[in-house]
């Protein structure tokens, strides 16, 4: 009989405690999750501050201007090349084949020339250039 009393109040304590423990074990995996979260924020925030010390300092605005916005000192001379970029496309156009799109039978009626259309649609055009 004290057996199966102290059994009874053994499941009572573990029915009462699992939930609580398991909440309390939760509870600490996501503190730790937000402690990181709050740790990524911090260095963000330190990188940012780092960047807006920089656009305290003119030097580096000029420096910015220059460079994003293509910006000068009056009397300064800018040159800029150009045609770079058109020859390297035209290296590449060369070197891709060109294959021309299929084109539906003139001679077919307006509904044969539809579904021609349709099947044609379905059909890859590799190396055609846009």
């Amino acid at each position: 009989m004290r057996g199966a009393i102290l059994l009874g109040i053994v499941v009572m304590l573990a029915v009462t405690l699992v939930p609580t423990l398991r909440s309390v074990i939760q509870q600490s995996n996501d503190t730790v999750a937000l402690q990181e979260r709050v740790e990524r924020q911090r260095v963000t925030v330190e990188q940012l501050k780092k960047q807006a010390a920089l656009w305290e300092d003119p030097r580096y605005i000029e420096e910015q201007a220059r460079e994003r916005l293509r910006f000068v000192r009056v009397g300064d001379r800018a040159y800029s090349v150009t045609g770079l970029e058109s020859d390297r496309s035209q290296e590449q156009t060369e070197q891709e084949p060109v294959v021309a799109a299929p084109m539906a039978n003139d001679s077919a009626p307006w509904y044969g020339k539809v579904w021609q259309s349709i099947q044609i649609a379905d059909r890859p055009t590799a190396g055609l250039s846009r």
